[in-house]
C-alpha cells in the first residue's frame, strides 16, 4: 500500500485567479486576506480537530468498551476487521490518506504548492478516527496537523490566492490542526517552523501564531483551560536527582534508535510486497496489535493518554513500565508500517512516559532518600523521546511545559531532551522524518540540516586590501604619479578611489587606462599655435580631481556580517567590491573579489 500518493494537483485555472487582477491590486489584496482567513482557518481547523477526538473517545468506548481488559476476544477482531475495511478505503477512495500527515504536508508544500484536497481530509478524519478508535497504536496529532493544513490549503484556494500565498497557508493550516490536538499553541508554532516550514519570516510568523491561538481557543471552550497532566511541583532539593535524570536522557536516547530502527527495517519490507498483500498488511498489523492487548497489554492499544495519566500517578511497577514502552514500540512499528492512517506523536509521549516513569520509579527504591516525583520523571521522559526520536529539540521543551502547566521542571527537561537528542543524533544521523521520506522516493529538504546549516557571511570571504587606494580629492596628475609607485600591483582586478562621505568607487584597470590615456593626449597636445587659433584647444584633465572624472556612481556601501550571497549581484558592474567598517565611516574591513566568493562557497 502506497503511503503517501497525491492528487494530480490543484486547477491551473482556479489556482491563478489572482493572477487576472493587477500585480499591486492582487498584493493588497492577499495582505489584507492573510490576518483574517488565519483566524478563520483556526476556527475552522479547531473545530474539526475536536470533532475528530470526539469521533476517536466515541469509536474508542463502541470498538473495544470503556474498560478493555486481556483476553477480550473483540481485542483481536476488532482491528482485524477495521484494518480491513481501512486498507479497501484507502486502495479505492482515499489514496492520499494513508501515512502519518507529517511528510504528506510538506511533500504538498514543496511539490504541489500547498495544494491539498479536502478530500484528503475527510479520508484523514475517517480513517484516522477508526484505526485509532479501534486499537492501532497510532496517534491523532500528526493527522491533525494534516487535516488544519488541508483546511488552510482549501480556503486559499477558494479565495483564489496566487501560488507563493498557496504554499504559505499549508503551514497556517497546519499550526491550527497541531495546536488544537495538543491543546499547546507554542508548540505547535515551533513544530511547524522545525519540521514543516524549516524558516520563517515576521509575517508568516504572525499568521501562523494567529491561527494557532484561535484553534487552542476553540479546542479549549470545549475541553477547559488545563493542561493535560497535571503533576505536583518539582523542587531538586538534592542535586543528585539530576544524575538521575540525566540516565533518562541516555535511555531515551537508545529507545529512539530502538523505535528508529525497527521502522526504517519493517516499513520498506512490507511496501516491496504485492499489492494484494500490502491490501491484507493493516488486517495483519490490526491482528499482531490485537493481540498483545489480548494476551495482558491492551494499554499499548490506541494512543494510550490515560495509561500515560495513570503511569505519572505511580499505578504500575517498574517491569510494567519497561514491558509497555517495549510493546508499544512493536505496536507502533507494526500500525504505522502497515499504512495505517494515524500519527507517531502520542506513541512517542506514551514510550517517553512509560521510560521516565520507569526510570522514577528504580530511583524510589534504590534512593529513597531522593524527593523526585515518579509523575515528573514520566512528564520529563515525554519530552526527552520526543527530542530524540522526532528530532526537534525546542519543541520537546515547551511541548513538556505547555502539556503540564508546571514550569518548575524546566531544568531537568532541558538537561534530560538535550543529553538524548545528543545521544540519538550520534546513534542514528538520519532523523525518522527523512527516513520516511527517503522510503517514499522523495527528495524533500532535511529541517534539522537547515537548522545547522552556517549561512556565510561577507566576513567569510574577506580578503585584506591589496589594490591600489588613492583619494578622490587627487587630480589626475598625482594619481598617475601614485599608480606609477604601485607597480608591483599593476595586476591588481582594480583600483580603489576614496570618494566623500565615506564612500568609494573600485575603478577597473580599463577605466585607469582610459583616464591617463586623456592625461597623456592633453600634455602631448600642448598649447595650440597662432595658426590652429581658429581650432579649439584639446582640453585638459590634469588638474580635475578623480571624483570629478570617475561620475556620481559608488560602489554598494556593504558590511562584513552581512550575507555573503548579498554580493553577488554587483559584480556585474564592479571588479572588486570594498567591505566598510559600521563604526567609522570611510575605514575599509577588507574586499573581495567575486573569485574570492566562489571559493569560498567551494569549501562550504
Amino acid at each position: 500500500m502506497n503511503n503517501l500518493s497525491f492528487d494530480p494537483g490543484p486547477d491551473p485555472i482556479a489556482l491563478d485567479a489572482s493572477a487576472a487582477l493587477p500585480p499591486q491590486v492582487a498584493a493588497v489584496r492577499e495582505e489584507r486576506l492573510l490576518l483574517l482567513l488565519s483566524i478563520f482557518i483556526g476556527i475552522i481547523s479547531g473545530l474539526l480537530v475536536v470533532s475528530f477526538r470526539m469521533a476517536i473517545d466515541w469509536l474508542n468506548v463502541l470498538l473495544r468498551g470503556s474498560s478493555p481488559q486481556p483476553h477480550q476476544l473483540r481485542l483481536i477482531v476488532v482491528p482485524t476487521i477495521a484494518g480491513l475495511l481501512i486498507a479497501l478505503l484507502v486502495r479505492y477512495a482515499f489514496p492520499e490518506a494513508s501515512g502519518s500527515g507529517i511528510n504528506q504536508t510538506k511533500a504538498a508544500l514543496y511539490i504541489h504548492n500547498g495544494y491539498i484536497s479536502m478530500r484528503t481530509v475527510a479520508g484523514k478524519f475517517l480513517l484516522s478516527a477508526l484505526a485509532i478508535g479501534s486499537g492501532y497504536s497510532l496517534g491523532p496529532e500528526d493527522p491533525s496537523l494534516q487535516i488544519g493544513a488541508g483546511v488552510a490549503s482549501t480556503i486559499a484556494r477558494r479565495f483564489g490566492l496566487s501560488r507563493a500565498r498557496l504554499r504559505v497557508f499549508a503551514p497556517i493550516g497546519a499550526a491550527a490542526g497541531l495546536a488544537a490536538a495538543f491543546n499547546a499553541p507554542i508548540s505547535a508554532i515551533l513544530f511547524v517552523i522545525e519540521e514543516v516550514i524549516g524558516n520563517w519570516s515576521a509575517a508568516i510568523l504572525g499568521s501562523i501564531v494567529l491561527s494557532a491561538i484561535s484553534s487552542v481557543v476553540v479546542a479549549r471552550w470545549f475541553w477547559g483551560p488545563e493542561p493535560m497532566f497535571r503533576i505536583p511541583a518539582v523542587n531538586l532539593v538534592d542535586p543528585r536527582e539530576l544524575l538521575a535524570y540525566a540516565v533518562l536522557g541516555l535511555a531515551g536516547g537508545v529507545a529512539a534508535l530502538a523505535f528508529t530502527t525497527a521502522l526504517g527495517w519493517l516499513r520498506p519490507l512490507l511496501r516491496r510486497q504485492p499489492a494484494a498483500w500490502r491490501v491484507a498488511q493493516p488486517a495483519a498489523a490490526g491482528f499482531l496489535v490485537g493481540c498483545i492487548g489480548y494476551l495482558g497489554l491492551p494499554q499499548v492499544m490506541g494512543a494510550g493518554y490515560e495509561v500515560i495519566d495513570q503511569a505519572m500517578h505511580a499505578q504500575f511497577a517498574w517491569k510494567m513500565l519497561l514491558l509497555l514502552a517495549v510493546f508499544k514500540i512493536v505496536a507502533t512499528t507494526l500500525s504505522f508500517s502497515s499504512g495505517t492512517p494515524g500519527g507517531m506523536f502520542a506513541p512517542t509521549l506514551f514510550i517517553g512516559a512509560m521510560l521516565g516513569a520507569s526510570v522514577g520509579s528504580l530511583e524510589k527504591l534504590l534512593l529513597p532518600h531522593l524527593t523526585g516525583s515518579i509523575g515528573s520523571y514520566a512528564l520529563v521522559g515525554m519530552g526527552v523521546l520526543f527530542a530524540a526520536f522526532l528530532r526537534a529539540p525546542l519543541t520537546s521543551v515547551f511541548m513538556v511545559l505547555e502539556v503540564s502547566g508546571n514550569y518548575s521542571i524546566v531544568l531537568p527537561v532541558i538537561l534530560a531532551n538535550t543529553i538524548a537528542y545528543l545521544l540519538s543524533r550520534s546513534l542514528q544521523p538520519v532523523p525518522i522524518f527523512e527516513i520516511l521520506t527517503q522510503q517514499e522516493g522523495l527528495d524533500l529538504p532535511s529541517m534539522e540540516e537547515q537548522r545547522e546549516e552556517s549561512d556565510l557571511h561577507i566576513e567569510d570571504a574577506l580578503h585584506p586590501v591589496a589594490v591600489p587606494v588613492l583619494q578622490g580629492t587627487q587630480t589626475l596628475a598625482a594619481a598617475a604619479r601614485d599608480l606609477a609607485e604601485h607597480e608591483e600591483l599593476k595586476d591588481a582586478p582594480a583600483v580603489l578611489v576614496r570618494c566623500s562621505g565615506g564612500l568609494w568607487y573600485a575603478a577597473t584597470a580599463a577605466e585607469i587606462k582610459q583616464l591617463l590615456d586623456g592625461l597623456a593626449l592633453s600634455v602631448t597636445a600642448g598649447p595650440a599655435t597662432q595658426a590652429d587659433d581658429a581650432a579649439p584647444a584639446p582640453s585638459s584633465n590634469s588638474d580635475s580631481t578623480l571624483e570629478e572624472l570617475l561620475g556620481p556612481q559608488r560602489t554598494p556601501l556593504l558590511f562584513p556580517d552581512l550575507p555573503l550571497a548579498t554580493v553577488l549581484p554587483h559584480f556585474n558592474r564592479w571588479p572588486l567590491l570594498p567591505i566598510a567598517n559600521r563604526a567609522i565611516r570611510g575605514v575599509l574591513e577588507g574586499t573581495v573579489t567575486l573569485d574570492q566568493v566562489l571559493q569560498r562557497y567551494q569549501q562550504h
